[in-house]
């Protein structure tokens, strides 16, 4: 059976639809609750996210953050992708560093949050503890996208005696690129959440998720909301600042998705 494949306007539509549900569903949870105390509504989180956004304290916090969260996932993406190529194209390096990345996934993320404020103090270590979870993410995809190269393209650039360099440009890094796209996409969220986690836990002077503790230690908890949706919604504009870039630069039509479409 063919797929009906919906225009823009209509998958518009329906995010609005899943936008309005979504907020439908947090009223009808506010008013189960029947105290603001416990679970506010949409509108009193969005009356206190609004005065927020003028507010000096708040806009330090949200750049502070957004910073920590540039070098997090600046600093291990790169790592993370020439790791992967590494354990992807050789068995050897495959195994060479196995053992870290088992460590850092069977590593509790408070675990490393309190160790890295011992050693690192309050500023540096949501920095860290973002590099250390988002490394892991971007290696473990790049060595997928290298293991998922056809063995038989493998097979024809040897035959024809193609060079090493010819090899990675013609055949891995087509095979690997989608892969690290979708990779840095789920690192971005993940650095996002890694980051603001850390600094409720440990809390720099500025940053979001000081002022999610603040707001809970006070017991505003609709300014707790407003705080949480100040950076979803940081979060989210990330995400979509990462997808214009790609379009501009228009990596995906650089790198096809099908396997063979570059020597076509």
């Amino acid at each position: 059976m063919r797929k009906r494949k919906l225009k823009k306007p209509a998958l518009f539509l329906w995010t609005i639809l899943g936008t309005a549900v979504l907020f439908l569903a947090w009223e009808l949870g506010s008013r189960l609750a029947g105290s603001d105390l416990i679970f506010p509504g949409p509108l009193p989180v969005l009356k206190r996210w609004v005065l927020l956004i003028p507010n000096e304290d708040f806009l330090r916090a949200l750049g502070s953050s957004f910073w920590r969260t540039l070098l997090g996932i600046s600093i291990s993406a790169p790592l993370g992708v020439g790791v992967g190529i590494i354990a992807g194209l050789d068995p050897r390096g495959g195994a060479l560093f196995r053992p870290l990345f088992t460590a850092i996934g069977a590593t509790p993320v408070m675990s490393v949050i309190l160790i890295a404020f011992l050693a690192l103090g309050a500023e540096r270590t949501p920095i860290f503890t973002a590099f250390l979870m988002v490394f892991p993410v971007m290696a473990s995809n790049t060595v997928e996208g290298a293991r998922s190269v056809d063995p038989r393209l493998k097979e024809l650039f040897r035959v024809y005696a193609l060079s090493r360099g010819e090899q990675v440009r013609y055949l891995y890094i087509p095979g690997i690129m989608p892969f690290i796209l979708g990779g840095l996409r789920s690192a971005l969220s993940l650095c996002w959440k890694v980051v603001v986690a850390a600094e409720v836990l440990v809390q720099p002077l500025r940053a979001l998720g000081t002022g999610m503790q603040r707001a809970k230690a006070q017991l505003e908890t609709p300014d707790l909301f407003a705080w949480t949706l100040a950076t979803v919604i940081a979060a989210a504009v990330s995400q979509g600042l990462l997808s214009l870039v790609m379009n501009f630069f228009k990596v995906t039509s650089l790198f096809p998705k099908k396997r063979g479409a570059v020597y076509g």
